[in-house]
């Protein structure tokens, strides 16, 4: 079940910010971390277990998780495996009160943003979420600049990708017209359009740009 701690306003109440999951068994450590984060200016919603935070609706504002590492039934650890399985993994900040090394170790190598002993000092535990809440706006910027790209890619006609995936490949004009059996003529009239579509002044742009769109890019070897 969500613990709601009141701090003189509804949950209607509050105009943007930034939202924090905290999650954990002990409910005077939700008290405590919830207190301090809300005075910081974040937005807080608290849940007693792992199985009560996977089962609510996600903000889609920009958000991480406070989260204990054991608790009953699933752990930390459990949940941010599942988390990472979703389209846009949510940063995780762990709390321990026993330091277990291998399993911070795991953590970290899960992408967990940190890794807290309790009791957690109050700066301590601001400086974690922000930099939480900072990956969160580079992943999402990241994934808008990448979205760009695509959809850039997907308005190449077959033509125009297959002239793309030879000069990345570093043919020649005259080269990718033998590779594609039409005129040299024809192959700068698609290379002009590639290069239009895509928004880029040269071929190691275009070679740049392969990152970005990533798995959606046909190379000529696939061809």
């Amino acid at each position: 079940m969500e613990t709601s701690f009141s701090n003189g306003l509804n949950q209607t109440d509050s105009v943007g910010g930034s939202l924090i999951y905290l999650v954990d068994d002990d409910v005077s450590v939700l008290r405590a971390l919830g207190r301090r984060l809300r005075a910081a200016g974040f937005e807080v919603e608290a849940f007693e277990s792992a199985h009560d935070f996977l089962a609510h609706p996600r903000s889609v504002r920009s958000s991480c998780a406070v989260m204990d590492l054991e608790m009953p039934n699933m752990s930390g650890l459990a949940v941010q495996e599942l988390l990472a399985a979703e389209d846009e993994s949510l940063p995780i900040v762990f709390l321990t009160a026993h330091g277990d090394i291998p399993s911070s170790v795991q953590a970290m190598k899960g992408g967990a943003v940190d890794f807290l002993t309790k009791p957690v000092r109050g700066e301590e535990l601001i400086a974690a979420v922000n930099r939480a809440l900072q990956l969160v706006d580079q992943e999402r910027e990241v994934r808008s600049v990448k979205q760009i790209w695509r959809e850039r890619y997907a308005s190449l006609t077959p033509c125009e990708r297959r002239v793309f995936a030879l000069i990345v490949k570093g043919l020649p004009n005259k080269g990718i017209a033998v590779e594609t059996e039409v005129s040299e003529r024809t192959v700068k009239a698609h290379r002009a359009e590639v290069m239009r579509k895509l928004c880029v002044q040269s071929a190691a742009e275009l070679g740049r740009s392969v990152e970005w769109i990533g798995e959606k890019f046909v190379p000529a070897s696939a061809e």
